[in-house]
């Protein structure tokens, strides 16, 4: 087939078709811990605040396991794009045998690490306890979202954007049905509160990844055979690390620079916790928006750094990088109007609802910086540039983000407020140095494949 014959894959790919399902998905996945956090706070605050931590210790697993998901996305988005769609096949099934064997070694290591670790984080006796249940018994089970997302990061980098969504839908109508029953002991179910909630957590995520499997043998462009998930190929691992490995390092920098200010938090009081973990799960819905936007600017300039069109890639970027930075200042300055009914629907706590609202006014100004990380980010991973956000990255975590929540929130005594001062400060140095990187042109000479043929001039203009 010849180029003439063939429409260049990244051209069936609009960002509103590709972007809308990403969002939703985001939006459902990040309720499963906020549904977890809304529950639970019928019981008491302290039980929030013990699981809306373990929480930010799976979260941040999680977000280790993208490392692999992370490579494997950019990686099977340009082979398709550069034509090559059996490779792209071989490099999925290597790249989910990877995550699973990951996936084992953390779930080991969150059952027998998880206690020590949530004490050096400095809970209450009593809340460790409780969080310490949470986190053996989803931390026994943390693989199948290792498998999870690398099954989701190669239907997506196909363009079937939707189908993860509908997984993600039916997964979290079973989670929310679970906690109703096994929380509170409705319709003869045994009354189980936190205990409740992670097997609610686990039997929902295991129904879902089975779906993925299914979906991913129907959606994949070229089949994978059995023997591709045990078959050893050198240059593919490079290739999913160059961008993995990178994209690890600046997740566990980011993660755990944010551990370290959540010790902060703790030494502010318990107060100041609660209003974070109720804050927090909120201001991930702002994140939404930017995130699918920047998912789907990954899918769409991935496919293009594969063909060799780097101007429609870098046109397509700035076009991008607005569109979320208006959606969001949009989201977050609606949401600011209703502050205090938002923080309300968690805790009746005067306190906390007003230290909330104030981090919420803050976020007018935090969130918009915050986009240009999250578009800016994925677009250079996607063409191959990896390095460099990692670098930025751990200087301006470690370089301000920590100092600075330490010295305004404790320090200063602005509390829990200076702490998201930081915040906010770190993430425009970033956001700008992201945008200076990318109008650079740098990431350019980056591209881990070449297209199948040159296209012919005018070809994806």
């Amino acid at each position: 087939m010849t180029i003439s014959d063939r429409i260049p894959s990244w051209k069936k790919l609009s960002l509103f078709a590709v972007t809308w399902p990403i969002f939703i998905d985001s939006v459902l996945r990040m309720m499963l811990g906020t549904v977890d956090v809304f529950m639970l706070s019928r019981i008491s605050d302290k039980a929030t605040g013990a699981v809306g931590l373990a929480n930010e210790i799976i979260f941040f697993c999680i977000l280790m396991f993208g490392f692999v998901g992370i490579g494997t996305s950019v990686a099977v988005s340009q082979y398709i794009g550069a034509g090559r769609e059996k490779e792209a096949s071989r490099i999925s099934a290597l790249a989910i045998t990877i995550n699973l064997i990951f996936g084992i070694l953390v779930s080991i290591a969150l059952v027998n690490f998880g206690e020590p670790l949530l004490r050096l984080m400095k809970l209450s006796p009593e809340q460790v306890g409780m969080a310490s249940h949470y986190l053996k018994i989803i931390g026994g089970f943390i693989w199948i979202e290792a498998l999870s997302y690398a099954v989701s990061s190669v239907i997506r980098s196909s363009g079937h954007t939707k189908s993860v969504m509908y997984v993600t839908l039916g997964v979290n109508l079973i989670h929310v049905t679970g906690n109703y029953l096994l929380i509170f002991g409705n319709w003869g179910f045994p009354e189980w509160g936190i205990t409740g909630a992670a097997i609610s957590t686990v039997v929902s995520r295991l129904l879902g990844i089975l779906v993925l499997f299914v979906i991913l043998y129907r959606r994949i462009p070229a089949p994978i055979r059995r023997k591709d998930y045990v078959t050893w190929n050198g240059p593919y691992v490079k290739q999913i690390m160059s961008v993995g490995l990178p994209a690890a390092g600046e997740h566990l920098s980011w993660h755990s620079q944010y551990l370290m200010v959540i010790s902060f938090v703790n030494i502010i009081g318990p107060t100041a916790l609660n209003t974070h973990v109720y804050v927090m799960n909120v201001s991930n819905y702002f994140m939404a928006f930017a995130m699918a936007i920047g998912a789907g600017t990954e899918i769409i300039i991935g496919q293009m750094v594969g063909a060799g069109e780097m101007k429609a890639a870098y046109r397509r970027l700035m076009r991008s990088v607005r569109i979320s930075f208006v959606l969001t200042l949009a989201v977050v300055s609606i949401a600011a109007m209703f502050r205090y009914e938002i923080i309300g629907m968690f805790t009746v706590n005067p306190d906390i609802i007003a230290a909330g609202a104030g981090i919420f006014l803050l976020s007018i100004v935090l969130e918009p910086g915050r986009t240009f990380n999250i578009v800016i980010i994925n677009s250079l991973r996607a063409a191959g540039d990896a390095r460099f956000p990692v670098l930025m990255g751990v200087i301006s975590m470690w370089g301000v983000s920590v100092p600075l929540a330490y010295f305004l929130g404790v320090h200063l005594g602005i509390g829990l407020l200076g702490i998201w001062i930081a915040f906010a400060v770190d993430e425009w140095l970033r956001g700008i140095l992201m945008l200076l990187r990318w109008r650079s042109r740098a990431w350019e000479k980056k591209a881990l494949v070449k297209p199948a043929a040159v296209p012919e001039s005018g070809i994806g203009a």
